[in-house]
């Protein structure tokens, strides 16, 4: 990279609006030699697994993943919008490879059911992307008294990743992508107090600790799994416009939307991710318009060293519970 596409990078990522606004991406993707230096890689042959696929960022990356020949298995919960959505990828890429289970990332026994039905049909998986997301306006717990933003977008890809472990060390050389969100930037994760309570309960919290969470476990599967071949990335789209979006935060969806990405624009990063060769990504990195960036922008929000593996631990013994599936 040249001395002022390098400089030019530096100056966007310290502004953070113009890192993380479509102006960002517009950028980079004239200088920077990961956008200019030759299109993604074929997936022909490749099989990818994807949550949260029927709209925004999922569905745009879902159609960019089967557009370049993978097949594509998503997960949904309502019927009517998976089935709508398999349709509409399939018209998009001209691929008829692209299928879907139905699951709720709150309840661990619906979890279990779609990796059970993923691995009855497939030996290997090549690509597997944890990308749902929600902002609970409320506070709401599972049956066992997790919070649900905890739940879904912690406890739910672990255990995915988990059960699909098999079919992703059978693949050889795999990945999991992570998307996870700037919000994080906000918070430090400190497994005590990951879990909100009732009581000033704040949606948007619980979602920043979350997507900080998750992107701390990518880290540690990484170094847990170091050698196996399955490497392990997580990132954030930046500010993409979404559903999700306009409704959890409709004052910044409103004065922010000039300059909010579009859903294909999210989905850059991840699809690059999931089509680069592993050699030159490595493993354990967090990412962002296709380089590798800092965890941290504010002080006071880098974890104590062990709180990675504590929180695994916590999951895992969560997950061995009277009453619950054992992961």
């Amino acid at each position: 990279m040249t001395l002022p596409a390098k400089a030019a990078d530096t100056l966007l990522e310290a502004s953070v609006v113009g890192s993380f606004s479509r102006i960002g991406l517009a950028a980079r993707s004239r200088l920077l030699p990961e956008f200019t230096s030759g299109a993604p890689s074929t997936l022909e042959g490749r099989s990818a697994v994807i949550t949260g696929a029927t709209s925004g960022i999922g569905y745009a990356t879902a159609a960019g993943l089967a557009r370049l020949g993978a097949a594509v298995h998503f997960l949904a919960r309502d019927p009517a919008r998976a089935d709508s959505a398999r349709r509409r990828i399939a018209a998009a890429s001209s691929s008829q490879r692209i299928s879907y289970g139905l699951a709720d990332l709150d309840d661990p026994g619906s979890v279990h059911a779609f990796a059970a039905g993923y691995l009855s049909t497939h030996s290997r998986l090549d690509v597997l992307i944890h990308n749902a997301g929600a902002i609970h306006p409320s506070y709401q717990t599972d049956d066992s008294g997790t919070e649900l933003t905890v739940a879904g977008q912690v406890i739910a890809p672990f255990l995915l990743t988990s059960l699909l472990l098999p079919a992703l060390l059978a693949a050889g050389r795999s990945r999991v992508i992570t998307v996870s969100s700037a919000g994080m930037y906000t918070q430090r994760l400190d497994p005590a107090i990951l879990q909100m309570p009732a009581s000033g309960y704040r949606g948007v919290t619980a979602y920043a600790r979350a997507k900080r969470a998750q992107v701390a476990l990518s880290r540690e599967w990484a170094r847990r799994l170091a050698g196996t071949g399955v490497a392990f990335h997580a990132m954030h789209p930046g500010w993409v416009n979404t559903p999700g979006i306009a409704a959890a935060l409709p004052r910044f969806h409103r004065a922010m939307r000039p300059l909010l990405r579009t859903p294909g624009q999210g989905a850059d990063t991840i699809i690059w991710l999931a089509a680069s060769d592993p050699a030159r990504l490595g493993s354990g990195r967090f990412w962002h318009d296709r380089r590798p960036r800092s965890e941290y922008r504010f002080p006071g929000t880098r974890e104590a060293s062990t709180a990675a593996r504590v929180l695994w631990d916590h999951i895992e013994s969560s997950q061995r519970r009277p009453g619950r599936h054992p992961a």
